[in-house]
């Protein structure tokens, strides 16, 4: 045996002990995945097709949504002339919401009802059903229930008589109207408008949302 087997022989006896006693350090791992990370299945890749069709549906989703809303809980309409002023103006955009809504005095409200102007109205509930209206014209107070009307929001005192001869009770399932520029609005105080049948109210207007510059609740 020559000197160099010798040395190979020893060396070798040194790393079997070493393995058994722990001394060896461990190996580098050859390149490759993270232990505990598996590389992604071709169902976890992404999938242009799949993003796509999800942002599709989320969409329709999202109309279908808005649809309903504004279907059966709001609806956008905009103000056609004076009459309200200066509450409302010419041009106004406003949400109105009619989901359960049961007309209350002051109350601002569309009606679609027929009637000589051909077009919805705009106007403010003054009495509702069983309640009576009076107006004297020589101190232009509105008078309902024998009590006179606090009314803020007029444009100016309320002169214009129209054809509709008072004191006159509200009708069953009716409101009487005005609007709030008493003196150039056609409304309840006209034959060609008359009392509002609760079945053609749209609803009650709640918010303006245009012009931005006046955006907030109606009183």
């Amino acid at each position: 045996m020559t000197e160099f087997d010798s040395d190979k022989e020893l060396f070798a006896e040194q790393e079997t002990q070493q393995e058994s006693w722990g001394f060896l350090e461990p190996q580098e791992d050859e390149p490759g995945e993270p232990e505990g990370v598996k590389p992604p299945s071709d169902h976890e890749k992404f999938d242009l097709k799949r993003e796509i069709v999800e942002w599709m549906e989320a969409i329709v989703y999202s109309l279908v949504a808005v649809v309903l809303i504004f279907t059966f809980l709001f609806r956008i309409v905009g103000v056609d002339g004076e009459s309200m002023t200066n509450t409302l103006q010419d041009q106004d955009r406003l949400i109105v919401t009619h989901l359960f809504y049961e007309p209350k005095q002051g109350d601002i409200i569309v009606t679609t009802q027929p009637s000589a102007v051909n077009k919805p109205l705009i106007k403010r509930i003054i009495a509702v059903e069983g309640q009576t209206v009076d107006i004297n014209f020589e101190t232009h107070q509105v008078i309902v229930d024998g009590e006179v009307l606090d009314e803020p929001y007029i444009r100016e005192p309320t002169s214009r008589k129209g054809d509709i001869e008072f004191p006159i009770t509200v009708e069953p399932g009716k409101v009487f109207v005005m609007g709030d520029n008493r003196n150039d609005s056609l409304d309840s105080r006209f034959a060609e408008v008359g009392q509002i049948d609760k079945r053609y109210i749209l609803g009650k207007a709640v918010f303006r949302i245009f012009p931005f510059n006046a955006i907030g609740g109606l009183k």
